[in-house]
């Protein structure tokens, strides 16, 4: 999910100067952040029972270098659903974009020059698919994919390579569509799948895509969707695993004395209003992780990440932290609970900004964070084994993804719903209209 705290600034100031949007064309791109990952072309020649299985990573994403900062940004504040500016959506966003560039530009450099989410998660996913080729022969193989929202490779690129690699165009083939924010938003999950049933409509729908033929028509890919999984049994280890390590820096005697600080990204008011799950499933897995740890340390679940002038979910973690320093509780653990990976979200806005505020109010280095799950094998066999099951099952969804926030209107996520739910029949799903 990677929109970053640094980001509240963005909407101060914007100059007079104006940006114009022009209609995305996915053309296809063969340069990558990341080298080493490549997948092989592949055709619809039943390699396996069901296969090849395209999985397919989506996330938020963020610039893995500086130079990708303006179109990130752009992108970013041209989402209402994301960032709500009001009706001056399409005006204001690119002004505030253009205006933070060179800040934003200059927290990346701060961080290695650009966002590592990319090599994660093609990492992750590449890693992950390994073992599924073993765990699951009559799905194999199984071709890593990332698609992000609003950084490269964006989900037409990856769209585009599925139909050059062999699949979709008449000769069908299954993707899965593999979330990588673990808890449930339709600011992020919702949004990214929103965005795939555009480009799945532009590219393989004969109403939109004219040149189609029939038979590409009937033989393009069929999706289905690991939309959330909050409280995954191997989620939870792999976070125990990392808030342990922390804690073990602490001496032996003060250590359950430590106060966990879980922090997520937050939502605007407005989504969270309407009805929005993510911040009852992400309160699932801090709770979760606390039953694992066997609740020996006092915890606390904040937010982070704001943007902009209106209401937001809160008490923000900056707040917190400082709080809990001026009060005298300096012996903190910080754990980004909602990312998957490192990003500017924990190695700028906790690691340069939170942490670095809480050392000048005295906290003398004792609030530290929890690794990311990053690389973890643990995170890593996790993965597989989520996705070993919807395989298996030949799952479409989750029961959850069919039912709309009772505040919704928008039409595109209704369409978007309708459409992945209806590529199987799929007896424990409703859909709420």
């Amino acid at each position: 999910m990677s929109a970053q705290r640094p980001l509240q600034l963005l909407t101060k100031r914007a100059s007079p100067s104006q940006l114009q949007h022009k209609p995305r064309i996915w053309q296809p791109a063969r340069t990558f952040a990341t080298p080493g990952m490549v997948v092989p072309p592949v055709t619809q020649n039943n390699t396996s029972a069901k296969g090849p299985t395209a999985m397919v990573f989506m996330n938020m994403g963020g610039p893995a270098t500086t130079d990708e900062v303006s179109g990130f940004l752009s992108r970013l504040f041209a989402d209402a659903d994301l960032i709500p500016l009001g009706p001056l959506q399409n005006y204001l966003g690119p002004l505030i974009s253009r205006r933070r560039t060179p800040k934003i530009k200059k927290q990346y450099a701060n961080i290695g020059g650009g966002s590592p989410i990319r090599k994660w998660s093609e990492y992750q996913a590449e890693e992950m698919c390994k073992i599924l080729d073993q765990t699951n022969p009559e799905t194999a193989p199984h071709k890593p994919y990332v698609a992000f929202r609003y950084a490269n490779p964006l989900t037409e690129e990856m769209y585009g390579r599925l139909l050059e690699d062999g699949f979709g165009n008449g000769r069908g083939g299954r993707a899965v569509a593999f979330t990588q924010y673990p808890q449930y938003s339709c600011s992020t999950t919702g949004n990214s799948l929103n965005e795939l049933w555009k480009w799945r409509q532009r590219m393989e729908s004969p109403t939109r895509n004219q040149n189609l033929e029939v038979a590409e028509a009937e033989g393009s890919i069929k999706w289905s969707v690991i939309d959330r999984w909050p409280t995954h049994s191997g989620l939870i280890e792999a976070f125990a695993e990392n808030i342990t390590a922390a804690l073990e820096t602490y001496p032996k005697e003060i250590r359950d004395s430590v106060v966990l600080v879980y922090s997520a990204h937050s939502l605007p008011m407005s989504v969270v209003n309407r009805g929005d799950p993510y911040p009852a499933e992400v309160a699932a897995t801090v709770w979760a992780v606390q039953q694992r740890l066997g609740f020996k340390n006092a915890y606390r679940l904040s937010w982070q990440s704001q943007v902009g002038p209106s209401a937001w979910l809160g008490a923000q973690t900056s707040d917190t932290v400082n709080n809990f320093v001026k009060k005298g509780q300096k012996d903190l653990v910080l754990i980004p609970i909602a990312f998957t990976s490192d990003h500017i979200e924990t190695l700028f806005e906790i690691d340069q900004e939170v942490i670095h505020e809480a050392n000048e109010l005295g906290a003398e280095g004792r609030v530290r964070r929890a690794e990311s799950l990053n690389g973890s094998p643990t995170f890593i066999k996790a993965l597989a084994n989520l996705a070993s099951e919807h395989l298996a099952n030949d799952e479409v969804c989750s029961r959850q993804m069919g039912l709309r926030c009772p505040g919704c209107k928008n039409e595109r996520c209704l369409a978007s719903k309708k459409f992945f739910m209806g590529q199987v029949v799929q007896d424990n799903a409703a859909l709420t209209l």
